[in-house]
């Protein structure tokens, strides 16, 4: 038994030892990364001239331009057929008629009611008769329809949940609310009921309106709904509940401070009209490519999403430098060393593909499309190295904040992984990889939620390299003053050698760890 662990053991040490040992050319082609170049491409990501580089908009396609500018001008080849870009279909929903009445009185939108286009269908009623229905809540242990019956009927639902009389939700016993409070919860609920219709009152200052009535004005969903999605759910304000009740609006508030549900039907006059129309758009993934040598039509990936929020509802820009700005640049830097090394006759023997992708924000769209409309054969893919968020330090990290990196997912897939990043961190750079992403219990989940995992689900080896979450995530203030542009440079480093090492080796990674 001992022996056959040491005959073990020598054989995992011969195998890592072609990549521990350092790669000269690798080595110096690593230094054309550098600290002063990220930052001059980051500071044009991440300007006021992307506006937040919203999927879909003008912000969105004056980055991919740019990006496009920067492989050109590098001399990569075109990803697709038709050019640098991916096109791919985005559909945007607006709403062109939204009108309400109430016993005559003729309602705002965006100023007393708003409605959520995922649910929209084009409807034209006339309501006599409407039912309260508490929360709209159904568990195991309490029913707001119990004894109601809402088949075709519209459903008026408050904000909330029950309570016990020491304050604290009857659903879970504590002060936390329950999975089931949630709108859509409810709405889903409503549906399951027989509703046809939700009213749905929230406590909603009336400033907040505007900004969820600009939330339900637009809508981008990847693949085109046939037909309707769900019922119409429309959000009221108390000004509504009045005209529908007097005192309507008392008694809900009442019932939502106090927990206890309020059950009645309502004879009333309520006209609706409402009608969406849909407009086809397109973004778009940016990819550009480094042939390769005696292994061209074999190919290591390395992604970003270049896309961000946008424009908030108040109009301050979403500048994304970080997230992932940060991601995008190193994309197009490690380009410009890849392409320096094969001007030099020391190119890559596998093809290296270069992709920024959009609307990773909006659900991992770009990526998706690309998966599932590949301009390679994705078996032919040896990895995909994914960078979201490398520019900043995460405030919780407990080792060394100025010499570390989160690596992720290099444990599922291919065994091949972690010995290659492990032994070329060893060789070149002795960084801290933190691997406590990868622990299935993660409740961020974040394995979950960056490009890589379109690659993973089609069986490609992957790593995702991030590092950490910090205050100005998913703020306005995600912005290139805030960058710490000395470890970008040093993290890029890192996975540039690690595609090196990948689109050198002899043999493709192996897949011996099927994802989960």
């Amino acid at each position: 038994m001992k022996k056959l662990l040491a005959g073990v053991l020598c054989l995992t040490l011969a195998g890592t030892t072609t990549f521990a040992q350092r790669d000269k050319p690798a080595a110096k082609f690593s230094k054309e990364i550098k600290a002063s170049s990220i930052k001059e491409k980051l500071t044009i990501i991440a300007s006021d001239e992307m506006q937040g580089r919203a999927t879909a908009t003008e912000g969105q396609r004056k980055a991919a331009a740019y990006i496009e500018a920067q492989f050109k001008a590098l001399g990569l080849q075109p990803g697709t057929t038709n050019g640098f870009q991916q096109q791919y279909p985005v559909y945007y929903d607006t709403i062109s008629q939204a009108k309400l009445s109430v016993n005559g009185k003729a309602f705002s939108f965006g100023k007393d009611f708003v409605i959520g286009l995922e649910q929209l269908a084009d409807t034209t009623a006339a309501i006599k008769e409407i039912v309260l229905a508490g929360y709209g809540i159904t568990d195991s242990i309490y029913d707001d329809y119990r004894d109601l019956d809402v088949k075709g009927k519209c459903v008026l639902i408050a904000e909330g949940e029950p309570k016990l009389e020491n304050g604290n939700y009857l659903l879970t016993g504590t002060t936390k609310a329950s999975r089931s409070a949630g709108q859509f919860v409810k709405l889903t609920n409503a549906m399951k009921h027989g509703a046809a219709m939700v009213l749905y009152y929230r406590q909603a200052p009336q400033s907040s309106f505007p900004a969820l009535a600009l939330k339900s004005g637009q809508y981008f969903y990847p693949k085109k709904q046939n037909g309707k999605f769900g019922i119409n759910s429309i959000t009221i304000n108390d000004q509504v509940l009045e005209a529908i009740a007097e005192g309507l609006s008392k008694d809900l508030d009442g019932m939502i401070e106090a927990g206890n549900s309020l059950s009645t039907t309502l004879t009333t006059d309520i006209n609706i009209t409402l009608e969406k129309k849909q407009l086809n758009v397109f973004s778009s993934n940016v990819i550009g490519v480094l042939p390769g040598t005696d292994k061209k039509d074999e190919y290591v990936f390395i992604t970003a999403h270049y896309d961000h929020l946008g424009i908030s509802s108040t109009g301050k820009i979403f500048y994304g430098a970080d997230d992932d700005g940060s991601g995008t640049a190193a994309v197009i830097e490690m380009a410009k060393a890849f392409k320096a090394a094969s001007d030099k006759g020391k190119g890559p023997r596998r093809s290296i593909v270069f992709m920024t992708v959009s609307g990773e924000e909006k659900g991992l769209w770009g990526s998706s499309y690309y998966t599932d409309n590949p301009t390679v054969s994705l078996p032919k893919v040896s990895a995909d190295l994914n960078i979201d968020m490398i520019g900043r330090v995460d405030t919780s990290y407990r080792g060394n904040p100025n010499n570390y990196l989160y690596v992720i997912g290099d444990d599922k897939i291919s065994s091949d992984l972690t010995p290659i990043t492990d032994s070329i961190n060893k060789a070149y750079l002795k960084m801290e990889l933190d691997r406590k992403y990868n622990d299935p219990s993660d409740p961020n989940r974040i394995f979950y939620r960056s490009d890589h995992y379109n690659f993973a689900k089609h069986n490609v080896p992957i790593i995702f390299y991030f590092s950490g979450l910090h205050p100005d995530y998913h703020r306005t203030t995600d912005t290139v003053d805030k960058i710490r542009f000395d470890l970008m440079e040093k993290r890029t480093r890192l996975i540039f050698l690690t595609g090196w090492a990948i689109a050198n080796r002899d043999e493709l990674l192996i897949r011996d760890r099927p994802l989960k």
